[in-house]
């Protein structure tokens, strides 16, 4: 364990701490994470594009303004990653696709300009499954891998927005979870992933999946950081007619007022259903008891229609994605990688009839979780079935109707049902399999709330080391 590493694996609000204090400079913590990624990513692929002329040249106006004695920003000097489906200005943005290999835009995402106006550094863009959607088979920029263990998967689609935080790559990065592609990724990584609500976040300058699920989050080793980059990131975008005008809080204001008197609702058919691991199982429902232990109630809760979240989703999230390539998947659909060619095709045939059933699935499914969360100030289960599997296990051949529903729906019923109901939630590390893999515990909260779902993950990961483990070759 070197001096180096022990910097890079700070917090982003302890790394914007230090440079405030003139103890770290913005250039050397940048070209410190330069070198990582130039000593780590070769087999990692967590980015597609590093730009370490432009994040230099960021870093040294970032030290200027320090020795002037300016005010500086929160992020002021912290080196970020974002997920390239992000529109960044003069740089490349492929959303992982052949397609795209070439497409570089004129203006930054609405995201983009906020994290470098909260005065963080771009390092470059990040690996991710083509256009978002899941399922690639071959990775056009490389295939992503899970720093704990490099033969299973990191999670996706913002697969490289887990690896480069996990092997602090990057101080904190940036992804798009339309149905747990932010939290997946934390996952399987060891990291806290954040969906916020629905709206909360501008989409303006991300490439779209599904229009009503979309959502722009914050990816990061600790509760506080995320606090703090959904803080830079949220509010209402003109150029985003959707983005809410609700106010926004102070995320980090509150985020040592603990637990005592929350209500929270274990959702018994995730944490505690036949699909779910031991591992697991035991590790959240410990979370749970711990939980209870600083002052929050817990009670066992069912909602029926959570496991059949995940074929839900995929009846309106795939279609959706249909319509927006369908130009494409008629004149260049030979360039497309071809699990994603087969899943957009299988999707534009899906008959009027299932998607009228599956949007009132949807809205059924919503009806439960508010109801629930009328009750319960949080609900909680775990953030996916098991821990990261191999990548093999998702290139095998199916030769059931069980597989196709293991394979597809079983593990997004854990995290379609937020995003399906435009909730905000949050992945939190929770422990270790026997192996070594890290498990991850599940928060969803009511609308616009992601403060009592930030306070109750800061005051669960405060009780534990979770997040100071660092993943084997990358200490």
């Amino acid at each position: 364990m070197t001096a180096d590493a022990d910097l890079a694996f700070l917090s982003a609000r302890r790394i914007a701490a230090l440079v405030r204090e003139r103890a770290v400079s913005p250039v050397e913590i940048t070209h410190l994470y330069l070198d990582r990624i130039g000593r780590l990513d070769a087999e990692l692929r967590a980015y597609i594009t590093v730009v370490p002329e432009a994040a230099l040249e960021s870093a040294r106006r970032a030290e200027a303004a320090v020795l002037r004695g300016e005010a500086l920003a929160p992020l002021h000097g912290v080196p970020y990653a974002v997920k390239d489906q992000f529109d960044t200005a003069g740089v490349r943005t492929t959303s992982g696709s052949r397609l795209l290999e070439h497409h570089v835009p004129t203006e930054d995402a609405t995201t983009i300009s906020r994290l470098n106006a909260a005065g963080a550094i771009l390092l470059g863009k990040l690996n991710l499954t083509e256009f978002a959607l899941g399922g690639t088979q071959q990775f056009p920029f490389g295939q992503p891998r899970n720093p704990w263990n490099l033969d299973h998967d990191p999670g996706g689609s913002s697969s490289g927005s887990g690896i480069a935080v996990a092997a602090a790559l990057c101080a904190a990065s940036l992804g798009e979870d339309t149905g747990g592609s932010v939290r997946s990724p934390a996952s399987f990584c060891g990291v806290v992933g954040l969906r916020p609500t629905w709206s909360r976040v501008s989409r303006h300058g991300s490439f779209p999946l599904s229009w009503s699920m979309d959502t722009p989050g914050p990816l990061a080793r600790t509760v506080e950081d995320v606090a703090w980059l959904l803080q830079a990131i949220a509010g209402y975008d003109p150029k985003d007619p959707l983005s809410s005008r609700a106010p926004v809080p102070e995320y980090a204001k509150g985020l040592e007022e603990g637990v005592r008197g929350l209500r929270i609702g274990v959702i018994r058919e995730l944490t505690s259903g036949p699909e779910t691991d031991a591992e697991m199982k035991a590790a959240v429902l410990e979370a749970a008891r711990c939980l209870e232990r600083v002052g929050a109630t817990t009670e066992e809760i069912s909602l029926p229609l959570v496991p059949r979240a995940g074929a839900i989703f995929m009846a309106l999230a795939d279609s959706d994605g249909a319509g927006v390539h369908h130009r494409w998947l008629r004149t260049r659909a030979a360039e497309y990688d071809r699990g994603t060619r087969r899943r957009l095709l299988t999707a534009s045939l899906i008959p009027a009839a299932i998607q009228q059933r599956a949007a009132r699935a949807r809205a059924l499914l919503g009806t439960q979780m508010r109801e629930a969360l009328a009750r319960h100030d949080l609900l909680l289960c775990p953030t996916a079935h098991q821990a990261a599997p191999p990548i093999a296990a998702g290139r095998g051949v199916i030769t059931s109707r069980h597989e196709v529903a293991g394979r597809f729906f079983t593990r997004r019923s854990y995290v379609t049902p937020a995003a399906l109901a435009g909730l905000p939630a949050i992945a939190v590390p929770c422990g270790f399999t026997r192996a070594g893999l890290p498990l991850s515990l599940q928060l969803i909260g009511r609308h616009f709330d992601e403060a009592t779902v930030l306070r109750a993950a800061h005051t669960y990961e405060c009780q534990f080391e979770w997040s100071r483990r660092r993943p084997p070759g990358a200490a």
